[in-house]
C-alpha cells in the first residue's frame, strides 16, 4: 500500500462566471523512500496539485489519502496538526525568520511542530540535523550573513528536524545557480534515502529529473506522463 494516494482529485476556480477547472482528475500514489518529481509547463496544474496534497488547499473532488486517512474529509484543525507533524515543506525561497540564528530557526519549528522533546534533547537533535545537511559551523549565523544555497540548506533542516514522513518541495532550487542547484537536490535525495521520507517536488528544470525515482509530467490539469 502506497503512503500517500490521490484519487480522481479535481480543483474548480470560479473566475467571474466561469469555472476554470485546473485539475481533471488527477490519480497518484507516492511510496517511502522515493523521490517523485512533477514537471509540466506553467499553469498545467502542477503546483496546484501538489498543494492539495500538502492540505495547503482543498480539492473540489476527489479523496487524498495519507495513511489510510481522508484528508479531504478532516476539518482544518486536524489537517494542520498533520501539517505540523508528518509533513514538511521546502520552498523556492528559504523564508528564514531574518532576527533568528540558524540554531533558532530548527528549535522554532520543533516548537511549531509540538515537539515532546526536552530542551537538552532538541539541542541534540539541532546539532544532528545541522550535521547532516553540513551547517553545524553556521549554527549561531543569521540569515541575512548565509549564502542562497546556505539558505536553502537550512531551509531543508528545517523541513525535516520533526522527522516528518512526507516532504513537499516547491521549486526548491528555482533561486539558486546551477551547482547550488545540485547541491541542494543531492542533499533532499540523500536525506530521503537516509531517512526514508516520502518526497514530492515541483520544478522546470530539466536536470533536475536525474535527482528523481519518479517523473510524473503534467498537461492542462492531467498526468500526462508517469515514468
Amino acid at each position: 500500500m502506497s503512503l500517500f494516494t490521490l484519487n480522481e482529485v479535481k480543483k474548480t476556480f470560479n473566475n467571474g462566471q466561469i469555472k476554470e477547472e485546473i485539475l481533471k482528475g488527477v490519480n497518484l500514489f507516492l511510496r517511502e523512500g522515493e523521490v517523485t518529481a512533477l514537471v509540466g509547463s506553467s499553469g498545467s496544474g502542477k503546483s496546484t496539485l501538489l498543494t492539495i496534497a500538502a492540505g495547503l488547499q482543498s480539492a473540489s473532488d476527489g479523496e487524498v489519502l495519507f495513511e489510510g486517512k481522508n484528508l479531504s474529509q478532516m476539518d482544518e484543525e486536524s489537517i494542520r496538526k498533520i501539517r505540523a507533524t508528518d509533513f514538511g515543506f521546502i520552498f523556492q525561497f528559504a523564508h528564514l525568520v531574518p532576527f533568528l540564528t540558524v540554531e533558532e530557526q530548527l528549535l522554532l519549528m520543533l516548537d511549531v511542530s509540538e515537539s515532546k522533546l526536552k530542551k537538552h534533547e532538541q539541542m541534540s537533535v539541532v546539532e544532528r540535523i545541522l550535521q547532516l545537511v553540513g551547517m553545524e559551523h553556521r549554527k549561531n549565523a543569521y540569515p541575512s550573513s548565509l549564502s542562497g544555497g546556505e539558505k536553502q540548506r537550512v531551509a531543508i533542516a528545517r523541513a525535516i528536524i520533526h522527522k516528518p514522513k512526507v516532504l513537499f518541495a516547491d521549486e526548491p532550487t528555482a533561486s539558486l545557480d546551477s551547482k547550488r542547484s545540485k547541491d541542494v537536490m543531492a542533499l533532499i535525495r540523500e536525506i530521503t534515502k537516509n531517512l526514508k521520507i516520502t518526497t514530492l517536488f515541483v520544478t522546470h528544470d530539466e536536470e533536475m529529473l536525474s535527482y528523481a525515482d519518479h517523473i510524473i509530467k503534467m498537461s492542462d490539469g492531467l498526468i500526462v506522463q508517469h515514468s
